[in-house]
Parts: structure tokens; C-alpha cells; sequence
């Protein structure tokens, strides 16, 4: 989500006061979001100009390679953004915050790196959520009286054949001995709103996990991996496409968003 904000706080803040966006605008203001950019394309398919006074784009193209974003640590390899058609509500072209008449459409294609996704892993703020999410417990409905595990030194191996490897240390609050965590599992859409882990496998200190304390983790997991969460606050996201092989993560999603929706709110101008 921080991805598809940064697009649209360039995309929105080149609009001028008049309705109109200019290609070479909207794509200097998309740069500006990025630290460094190796190769961004920015394509607007105008609606005559009359419609064009109105607010109405009828769709935005966005492709790029190498784009590091400003704020965290993620580099990612390829982007690919398609808009829907657009249209504003005239009354708000040129203020602050402009807004929408109809639900935002879009379709989001990345591809990442292995090499930057472990970058990613091992970043202090992706460490941080890791830790507030307490995947290890197995009664997340009762989170005073679990313990809280510490993560270190993750890393991530993109398999063939859908699969994934996940090896990461984990330590108990105020203990000070660890355990090594090995986690080989398949990944699988579910209905395009969720990751389902298939076949897992996992070893804890070359161990392997019983079954049976195992399912109690992926269930804990696959709930939490549910997009349909999102869908209170006006955000729909469906992914259409996941895709590996050794060394690369493709993903394909749909995104709705509603011109209520809160996600608005995270937009910088």
C-alpha cells in the first residue's frame, strides 16, 4: 500500500487547476516520489478536452524499472500501473485534497528480486510489524497471555513449482537463547482475496515441526493473509497473479478504491 500511495500523491498533484494532466508533468511528479529511478514512463489517454475540464482522464498508464523508494528500504525491479477511467469532482480540481465521483479501478503488476526482498526482511520497520503480529502464537484472540517472540536474520528463497523457503531465528522476550526456523511451504490464491500456505513444511533446530502444532501456526497465518480486512475501510484489493521462480516474485493485483475510502486520508500533496 505504501507503493500505490506514492504513485497517487504524483499522479493527483499533477492535476492543474483546469482538469488537465500532462504526461510529462505526471511523470516528473512520480519520480519525485522515488529516491532513485532507473526508467519511468507515464501515458494518459485524454478524454476530449471538454471532459478534460471536467475532471475526466480516461486512463493512466505508469511502467518503471529500478524504482527506490524514499522512505523505506524497497527497491522494485518492475512496475507496471493501469488506471480505469478517471473523473474528479470538478468542485475540488486545484485544492488540497481533490476527490473523487466514482471509485478509483486500477491493476498493479510488480516483480521483485529475491535479493531485495531480504533487504526488505531485514530492515528494522519490517522487524517491527513482524514482531506486533505474534504469528508464532497459536490464540491470537488472547494476546495479554501469549508470549511475544523476537525476529532475527529472516530470509526468503523463491523456489520453482510455487514454492517458497522462509528461514528466520526467533527468541522469546527476556530469554536468552534463540531457535532457527525453517519454513518451506507453496503458496496458493484463494478466490484472488487470500494467500493460502500449501504443504508446509517446517524444522526448528533441523527438527521437524509435528503436524499438528504446525496447522495451528498456517491457520494463525492464513487469516491474517485475508485482504477482505480491507474491504471495511472502502480498499479492495484481489490478487490475480503470483508467480515464482529461483531468484524472482511477480504479483498481479486489482484495486478498488472508494472516493469515501480512508486510504484518501495517506495521500500526500
Amino acid at each position: 500500500m505504501e507503493l500505490l500511495t506514492l504513485i497517487l500523491s504524483g499522479l493527483l498533484g499533477s492535476i492543474s487547476p483546469v482538469g488537465l494532466i500532462v504526461e510529462q508533468t505526471a511523470e516528473n511528479a512520480i519520480r519525485s516520489q522515488f529516491a532513485q529511478v532507473e526508467k519511468l514512463q507515464v501515458r494518459v489517454d485524454n478524454a476530449p478536452t471538454h471532459q478534460l475540464l471536467q475532471g475526466k482522464v480516461d486512463r493512466v498508464r505508469i511502467a518503471g524499472r529500478s524504482l527506490q523508494l524514499k522512505r523505506q528500504d524497497i527497491r522494485i525491479a518492475l512496475l507496471e500501473l493501469e488506471t480505469d477511467n478517471i473523473e474528479l469532482d470538478t468542485h475540488t480540481i486545484g485544492k488540497k485534497r481533490p476527490k473523487f465521483k466514482q471509485p478509483l479501478q486500477a491493476g498493479l503488476r510488480l516483480v521483485l528480486t529475491e535479493a531485495d526482498v531480504n533487504k526488505v526482511l531485514k530492515s528494522p520497520e519490517f522487524l517491527s510489524r513482524l514482531r506486533k503480529l505474534n504469528v508464532i502464537s497459536t490464540n491470537p484472540a488472547n494476546k495479554d497471555s501469549n508470549p511475544v517472540y523476537l525476529f532475527t536474520n529472516p530470509k526468503v528463497k523463491f523456489l520453482t513449482n510455487q514454492r517458497v523457503n522462509l528461514q528466520v531465528e526467533i527468541q522469546e522476550e527476556g530469554q536468552s537463547e534463540s531457535v532457527s526456523i525453517n519454513l518451506e511451504t507453496g503458496l496458493n490464491i484463494i478466490s484472488g482475496r487470500s494467500l493460502q500456505l500449501i504443504k508446509p513444511v517446517a524444522k526448528v533446530n533441523e527438527e521437524e515441526v509435528p503436524t499438528r502444532f504446525l496447522d495451528a501456526i498456517v491457520n494463525n497465518l492464513n487469516q491474517r493473509l485475508d485482504l477482505r480486512s480491507l474491504e471495511t475501510d472502502g480498499l479492495l484489493m484481489r490478487i490475480i497473479k503470483l508467480k515464482m521462480k529461483p531468484g524472482e516474485l511477480e504479483i498481479g493485483t486489482f484495486v478498488r478504491i472508494e472516493p469515501s475510502a480512508k486510504f484518501w486520508k495517506t495521500i500526500r500533496f
